[in-house]
């Protein structure tokens, strides 16, 4: 029924600005002098009939659950929940029975919970789909009446964007406030039961906690030190790899190569940015890792399963197209009169880049570099699947090493308690890491912005 209601909205939508833009260029060619555009009488009744529909939706999809499963407990038969030990299970159990998931012989009043709940998600699509229809067509009504030779469409259409754009920088600011409080507030209760120092100098990582009481563990150690360290091994085999490559195909590209060269290299180049993560994650567990393993091998050195120079090569494959595409732009963004200036004077190709261009470039190849470096420190889905979980202090790129990554998803999976150290070390590891890249980013900006040359 969601799709229903949405595609009811969007044919409601098009069908006021087809209407109202027919209407508008009526009155024109019945000699009325428009004040707006047809075009803009069209957009208007478009976004009158589209943003508060569109809201309403939002809103009743967000409260539809909440409400349905609050009725649907509150029809159960007297002391269910009451000797429930838990009644979110209960509620668990009916929505697994609602949507065919039937484990076993459930209770009668279970099916009958079950049975009333589809109901309501039915009747619930239908009002849905019923108050769209009337608030579209209210709202239609509405815009068709605005239509006249003295209505400003174009400020009023203008208005209602300019407050979208407010609302959705307003929400990305919200957002982003209730990510870093949430990670502040939680690694809070994380530094109360481990001392900071403990976290920030240790050199054990070992989050192995009793679950519980007569439980036999290990007292856990939860030392940052190693698992920051092998970041930092992945992070520099990728820049080492995919900088070195994306600089220098960046410089051919712009300098070096033909029109139709650059036509074909540059889309494929950029296609490897497209790519899943997950599928770069496959890459390097099913192929370099074996490969990196037969070499060893052959060569009698010792190589780990998993290898930090596995997941930090296979990074450095999804880098170069970003590094390479950051460093085109800083070229190309170089005047042109530097480039004839240069081979003017007698230089050469190679020495116009070397001594001109790249000199001239280098704020913007270095911010892109060190966007790079963010983006492979914060990089999940392939450490995960081609890293180790094991921290130690070692930098050898063919040892088996984590990442911070991989131990924040390490950490979340799980039955532990969501209010022990061991759980509430992933946030810790999350605001090290947020307030690693953004330093990085800070950093990346001060230099784009300190070196920056403005040419006339």
């Amino acid at each position: 029924m969601t799709g229903l209601a949405f595609a009811l909205l969007l044919t409601a939508s098009l069908a006021g600005y087809m209407m109202n833009r027919r209407a508008a260029l009526a009155l024109r060619e019945g000699g009325a002098r428009l004040h707006s555009l047809g075009m803009f009488h069209g957009l208007y009744a478009l976004l009158v009939v589209l943003v508060p529909a569109f809201v309403v939706t939002i809103l009743w999809i967000m409260l539809e659950g909440s409400v349905i499963n609050a009725l649907t407990l509150s029809g159960l038969p007297d002391g269910v929940l009451a000797d429930a030990a838990n009644p979110q299970l209960v509620l668990t159990e009916i929505q697994s029975i609602s949507g065919g998931r039937v484990f076993g012989t459930p209770e009668p009043y279970m099916l009958d919970a079950a049975d009333r709940m589809n109901g309501l998600r039915t009747l619930s699509g239908w009002l849905l789909v019923a108050t769209v229809a009337l608030l579209s067509a209210g709202l239609l009504f509405m815009s068709r009446r605005q239509v006249s030779a003295d209505f400003r469409a174009r400020q009023v259409a203008e208005r209602i964007v300019m407050g979208l754009m407010i609302t959705c920088s307003l929400i990305a600011i919200f957002v982003t406030i209730g990510i870093v409080l949430s990670l502040v507030f939680e690694s809070i209760r994380f530094f109360q039961m481990v001392p900071i120092t403990d976290f920030l100098f240790g050199t054990r990582w070992e989050p192995q906690i009793p679950i519980r009481a007569d439980q036999i563990a290990a007292e856990g150690a939860f030392g940052v030190l190693p698992v920051f360290l092998g970041t930092l091994v992945i992070t520099v085999v990728a820049i080492s790899i995919s900088v070195p490559v994306g600089l220098l195909s960046a410089i051919y590209l712009n300098e070096f190569a033909s029109r139709s060269f650059r036509a074909v290299a540059k889309p494929v180049l950029e296609l490897l940015a497209g790519i899943p993560t997950v599928v770069y994650g496959f890459f390097a567990i099913l192929t370099v890792a074996p490969a990196l393993r037969s070499w060893g091998a052959a060569l009698g050195i010792p190589v780990a399963p998993n290898t930090a120079l596995a997941a930090g090569g296979v990074m450095a494959i999804m880098l170069i197209p970003f590094i390479s595409s950051f460093a085109d732009d800083a070229l190309s963004a170089v005047p042109r009169s530097l480039r004839d200036g240069a081979i003017a004077l007698g230089a050469t190709r190679s020495e116009t880049v070397l001594n001109v261009l790249f000199p001239a470039a280098i704020p913007g190849i270095m911010g892109g570099v060190l966007l790079a470096v963010s983006r492979a420190i914060g990089e999940t889905m392939i450490v995960v699947m081609a890293a180790g979980l094991i921290a130690s202090m070692n930098i050898n790129p063919l040892d088996s090493v984590t990442t911070i990554t991989v131990q924040i998803v390490t950490l979340l999976i799980g039955d532990t308690a969501f209010d022990s150290p061991k759980t509430l070390a992933a946030f810790a590891l999350g605001l090290l890491l947020f307030i690693v890249t953004l330093f990085i980013n800070i950093l990346a900006l001060r230099i784009v912005r300190k070196y920056r040359e403005q040419y006339d």
